[in-house]
């Protein structure tokens, strides 16, 4: 095994841990803040839910992981020396880890879906311009990202105006016993799949640079042992916690009952299953944080705190153009120098 190969092997297993460590905590936030199940056992739950969604569902179709393989191309400038592309894809993931790790210190719930993608982007074109970028692939990018918009935001607003209507005539008391215990499968099921979708994602970048090195063949199906190492990194990553990141999600956007965190973790796992069962790349944070915009928004639009919205939007909006240029320069360092 080559150095490069090494230093890759090794950051992407930095950025699976940094992902289950400040996206993770996404799934479980709008139930912690509601106070239907503790942080700690929400925390253990979540860990497990991830670690069982990057497993299982890449065992029954990496759709995802597809796409993230097929969207740039690292062999595109023949002219470079062999081992520049490893040397890129090493220097896209240093660049994820530095964007993410600086989203967390300063709480904000930053996609590192996002990240990535603009990482692997920005270092693809560090090598062979425009021309290493398949749009084709790279379009669903923006398709997950209007989906999670739409759906979110939508599916908050109509999951939360229809449980107003049928439970409008149940005792308050006992329809808060059925959303504490909502809400439990909710965030375990919105873990489950945020490990099916960023799971897929980085077992696909794994797969890049064991391709890169010849060591698999393009389009080849995913080892096992790559599977579980990504599944079990990402697992102890959640297990780290992520207060900050939970606090802005399910506190300081919006005030949040038990009702509204239900609807909220219905709707972001409605989108994340259909687009990762469409193989479409999308962001949990952006599903999630949209569909409590919307749940709010079911009863008032004052509801919702808009300062706190437009520093999560002007962090998304950042990413790509922020994180893709910290690769494309780190790209052309690793490559001088190395």
């Amino acid at each position: 095994m080559t150095i490069p190969l090494i230093l890759t092997m090794l950051l992407v297993l930095g950025v699976v841990f940094v992902n289950g460590w400040t996206d993770a905590p996404n799934a479980i936030a709008t139930a912690v803040s509601t106070r239907a199940i503790k942080i700690r056992a929400a925390v253990i739950m979540a860990a497990i839910m991830n670690l069982a969604g990057a497993f299982i569902s890449t065992l029954t179709g990496a759709k995802v992981a597809t796409t993230i393989l097929n969207m740039v191309d690292f062999d595109s400038a023949p002219q470079l020396p062999d081992k520049a592309p490893q040397i890129a894809l090493a220097a896209s993931l240093f660049a994820i880890v530095v964007w993410a790790v600086a989203a967390w210190y300063f709480g904000i719930p930053t996609s590192e879906s996002h990240a990535l993608i603009a990482g692997l982007t920005g270092s693809a074109i560090s090598l062979g311009g425009m021309a290493a970028v398949h749009f084709d692939e790279w379009i669903k990018v923006i398709y997950g990202l209007l989906a999670s918009v739409l759906i979110g935001f939508l599916g908050g607003l109509i999951i939360t105006k229809l449980i107003v209507l049928i439970f409008q005539n149940v005792a308050r008391r006992t329809a808060n016993k059925f959303f504490t215990i909502g809400q439990i499968f909710g965030a375990a099921a919105n873990a489950y799949l945020h490990g099916a979708q960023d799971g897929q994602k980085f077992m696909g970048v794994f797969m890049l640079g064991l391709t890169l090195n010849g060591l698999a063949n393009p389009g080849a199906t995913i080892p096992m042992w790559v599977i579980f190492t990504c599944a079990v990194v990402m697992g102890l990553g959640t297990s780290v916690g992520g207060e900050k990141i939970i606090k802005s999600v399910g506190m300081d956007m919006v005030k949040l009952e038990k009702y509204q965190g239900f609807a909220a973790d219905i709707s972001t796992a409605i989108c994340i299953q259909l687009m990762t069962s469409l193989g479409v790349p999308v962001s949990t944070t952006h599903a999630k944080t949209t569909a409590i915009m919307g749940v709010a928004a079911s009863r008032r639009m004052s509801s919702v705190d808009w300062r706190v919205v437009k520093e999560m939007v002007l962090a998304w909006v950042l990413t790509f153009p922020g994180c893709g240029l910290i690769a494309y320069l780190m790209s052309k360092l690793f490559v001088m120098i190395f």
